[in-house]
């Protein structure tokens, strides 16, 4: 890279009234964690807010969560890559969310057995082992899966900044960060939780919308058509097209995925557990269509900006990503997720970067604190309780929680340091996540909908899903590479990339899911005494009759 480049990459407007701003929000996030440390008395109020979630707060909370940094920054990397062609992700999950909304599939009869997290209703129907079969594998999913979202998230911050250029600087923000978010979602749970995402819902929209108006008012909205189509061309715009990055197996693996993030997803049905009725689940989720597809398109959008601004205004840079020109011999391309902060770091104005800075640090604040949560309840109450003989008390069981959000914490510092692999950000979540909903997907929505549904088979589909591992990049290519040579074919990485795309293994570990629930269900139903496999058949005719 060129001392020009490096010159750009530190060249920001974010100056010390933005660090002010940035700082006095993070304090007030804190502050907040302290005053509602009192009301965590119970695992029901501490995970579940004490199911006194309105519609409105449900709305606002579950924007807030699935509206992380980390889904701002692999959506700009999409935009920044894929162009409008990326858009077909924000619509699909839009319209799955409100198909979800209209007809309560999935959400509300799961809402109506009274559980507290997908695993604890895998234990009602199909029993205690499943129960902690289904825990293990969504806990040890869900972890990995958020492993780069303290990474992402810091690199917003060292690309907005102009920190880019030092090595230093992505350790140092990505420790202050998790410090910050472990302080307050260990001492307030889901009521920190909920009180802060509505700030953090409320400071994010207005933030969002300033920064998507400068964009367009600095670029021209003619000229930010007419750039994407000049280099980008016809896959710029349709997903479908011939030489496009995504293709039609990638727009069937994003509808599922838009089923999966608001009906299956631990943290979005978390929200939908904590609400206070049905029909309060049913319209918070109409409603979060809308929020669902902007959290995904706005962002997309500023991806297409920057490369717009990069290409148009900024040609250093733009040889830099590797969008013009070539790169000499050794070098390689900076990293598409600093394109949008590093944009934004050029385009808005001191005091207001600053705000959107703020806005964004609070997405980030508002998926980490939720995450951490879900993961470290369901150990709590899905693996370690069910394994002891005698149950765990109140206070224990909160003790155990918040020493494990910590646990959990460390990890995720570790692995955003070390890992290394070459999917986008949001390909790995999808694959890492489908270790845990390819399994469940198929067991909720059997146990909910079929009456022969048997526990066999929801253990076998589970451990199905958690094939889902082979999709992640390192292991993808090997096992691309292997078959190749054992075809007598030149084995190349482009080539193992071609065969084996993260689209394919994830549809692939869907359909095996679904089909081995059902065949072993059928094979192996459980006694007639017990339909459910379970220790209480009545509750297990109960789940049956659910609408």
């Amino acid at each position: 890279m060129n001392d020009a480049s490096l010159a750009d990459l530190s060249q920001t407007n974010f100056t010390w009234l933005d660090w002010v701003i940035v700082a006095a929000y993070l304090m007030i996030s804190v502050v907040i964690g302290l005053l509602v440390k009192r009301y965590a008395t119970n695992m029901t109020n501490y995970i579940a807010a004490g199911r006194r979630v309105g519609r409105w707060l449900g709305l606002a909370s579950l924007t807030g969560t699935e509206l992380g940094l980390v889904t701002v920054m692999y959506s700009a990397e999409k935009g920044f890559k894929g162009g409008f062609a990326a858009f077909h992700i924000a619509v699909l999950a839009g319209m799955t969310t409100l198909v979800i909304g209209l007809t309560g599939f999935l959400i509300v009869p799961l809402r109506k057995t009274g559980v507290l997290t997908i695993p604890e209703f895998y234990g009602r129907r199909f029993g205690p082992k499943t129960r902690v079969l289904g825990g293990i594998l969504l806990a040890a999913g869900g972890i990995l899966n958020m492993g780069l979202f303290l990474r992402v998230g810091s690199m917003f911050i060292v690309g907005v900044t102009g920190m880019s250029e030092h090595g230093w600087a992505l350790p140092c923000v990505m420790t202050v960060l998790l410090t910050l978010v472990l302080v307050y979602t260990v001492l307030g749970g889901m009521i920190s939780v909920l009180v802060t995402d509505y700030i953090q819902f409320v400071v994010l929209s207005l933030g969002m919308m300033i920064a998507t108006g400068l964009a367009i008012a600095n670029l021209g909205w003619s000229d930010i058509f007419e750039a994407v189509r000049v280099h980008k061309g016809a896959k710029g715009f349709d997903p479908l097209a011939a030489d496009s990055t995504f293709g039609w197996e990638y727009v069937v693996w994003m509808a599922f995925l838009g089923i999966v993030s608001c009906a299956i997803w631990p943290t979005s049905v978390a929200r939908a557990l904590a609400m206070e009725d049905e029909s309060a689940v049913k319209a918070s989720f109409r409603w979060s269509s809308l929020s669902f597809t902007i959290r995904a398109m706005l962002p997309q959008f500023w991806g297409i900006c920057a490369m717009v601004f990069f290409v148009t205004q900024a040609p250093h840079l733009a040889e830099a990503f590797g969008l013009t020109g070539s790169l000499p011999a050794g070098d390689k391309p900076i990293k598409a997720l600093y394109a949008m902060p590093l944009f934004f770091g050029k385009l808005l104005p001191a005091g207001l970067i600053g705000l959107v800075s703020a806005a964004m640090i609070a997405a980030f604040m508002s998926t980490h604190d939720s995450y951490l949560l879900c993961w470290s309840s369901v150990i709590v109450q899905d693996i370690v309780d069910p394994l002891r003989k005698e149950p765990l008390g109140i206070a224990a069981r909160v003790r155990l929680t918040r020493i494990l959000i910590v646990v959990i914490g460390i990890y995720v510092w570790v692995w955003g340091l070390f890992y290394q692999g070459g999917d986008d950000v949001w390909d790995y979540m999808a694959l890492t996540g489908a270790i845990y909903f390819t399994g469940a997907f198929a067991v909720l929505a059997g146990g909910l909908y079929w009456k022969r549904a048997s526990s066999a088979g929801a253990a076998c589909a589970l451990l199905a899903g958690s094939s889902a591992v082979l999709g992640l990049e390192p292991i993808r290519v090997r096992l691309g590479l292997a078959w190749l040579r054992l075809r007598g074919e030149q084995a190349t990485v482009e080539a193992a990339e071609k065969l084996l795309t993260s689209a394919r293994v994830g549809i692939a570990t869907v359909l095996l899911t679904v089909t081995v629930f059902v065949v072993v269900s059928l094979l192996f139903p459980d006694k007639a005494s017990d339909p459910a496999g379970g220790e209480n058949g009545e509750t297990a005719r109960a789940l049956e009759g659910a609408p």
